[in-house]
């Protein structure tokens, strides 16, 4: 599988404050990828070096094969990155912001592609509208046309449905699943984990600079916590047979079991009507990726060696 990005002990510091500590992943041509962390962690200073817009302190650093410091423009080209921060010309219309972020990289009667990006994103209607009349989640929306002006086969989003209306993110989302389909590779940093755990095929983790995790999405779930079962008894007991089961009784007098696979189900419902006991609710709970993170998150991470 060819290789889209690739990050390559990338260390940035400011004076004695290390940002990324000897950072190594790549990414895939066609992933859906998470980059997760807490603020501060080191995303937003990755995707900036991604993007050219800050200098690694060491390490390299390439997109679709090209030197971000050596081959600027070539990497520059094969990617468009939605930033968190609003940037924008208050003085030009959509359509003049997206013609001339055409123009930057040399490309001409972009007007169909134009169309097709302002139908999608649902900005039709304000083409003609200048930026600085657009709310807040309309220029959101149109930083993200202005990273896709120039189809560039890797995209990379941070955060860009921070502080956005539900509207726009399944506007957004399903765009950026169609073009995913088409080939193109996607980033994505959020603090929506929802939003991580349905798109995305491969997750990597940040704390502190530091690389903790990189899996794909699936064996990731798979290793937090086991799934486990929430019942509602009437009469409100457990079978003896099923103790070895029980995690916890709740104040609500529903109880928690063990569910190893969802194989198990079947025996558990077995005992409960051998003992004469009805089931008035049930629940299977199973590990999501915002438990995986927290719990990662609050291990201590080894000193690094001095």
């Amino acid at each position: 599988m060819s290789v889209a990005i690739d990050f390559a002990g990338v260390s940035k510091l400011y004076g004695d404050f290390r940002a990324l500590d000897n950072v190594s992943f790549q990414v895939n041509e066609g992933d859906f990828f998470a980059l997760l962390g807490p603020n501060g962690a080191g995303k937003t200073t990755l995707i900036s070096i991604l993007g050219g817009l800050n200098r690694a302190s060491s390490g390299t650093t390439r997109v679709m094969g090209f030197d971000v410091q050596a081959n600027y423009r070539q990497a520059r080209r094969a990617v468009g990155i939605v930033p968190q921060e609003l940037v924008f010309d208050p003085f030009f219309t959509v359509r003049e912001t997206l013609t001339f972020q055409s123009g930057y990289f040399g490309i001409r009667k972009n007007d169909d592609w134009i169309d097709e990006i302002l139908a999608n994103l649902g900005l039709t209607e304000k083409a003609n509208s200048n930026m600085r009349a657009l709310s807040g989640g309309m220029k959101r929306r149109v930083m993200v046309a202005q990273a896709l002006v120039h189809r560039p086969p890797v995209i990379v989003l941070d955060e860009p449905t921070a502080g956005v209306d539900v509207a726009l993110r399944q506007t957004l989302w399903a765009f950026i699943r169609r073009l995913n389909s088409d080939g193109h590779t996607i980033v994505l940093t959020t603090h929506y984990l929802e939003e991580a755990e349905e798109l995305c095929n491969r997750i990597a983790m940040l704390k502190q600079g530091n690389l903790i995790a990189l899996e794909d999405k699936s064996r990731m779930l798979g290793r937090g916590k086991a799934r486990s079962l929430v019942l509602r008894l009437q009469p409100r007991e457990l079978p003896a047979s099923l103790q070895d089961r029980l995690i916890s009784q709740r104040d609500d007098g529903s109880f928690e079991l063990r569910l190893p696979d969802c194989g198990a189900l079947e025996g558990i419902l077995a005992e409960l009507k051998l003992a004469g006991i009805s089931v008035r609710d049930i629940e299977v709970a199973k590990p999501d990726l915002e438990d995986i993170f927290l719990d990662m998150m609050q291990t201590p991470q080894p000193a690094s060696p001095t």
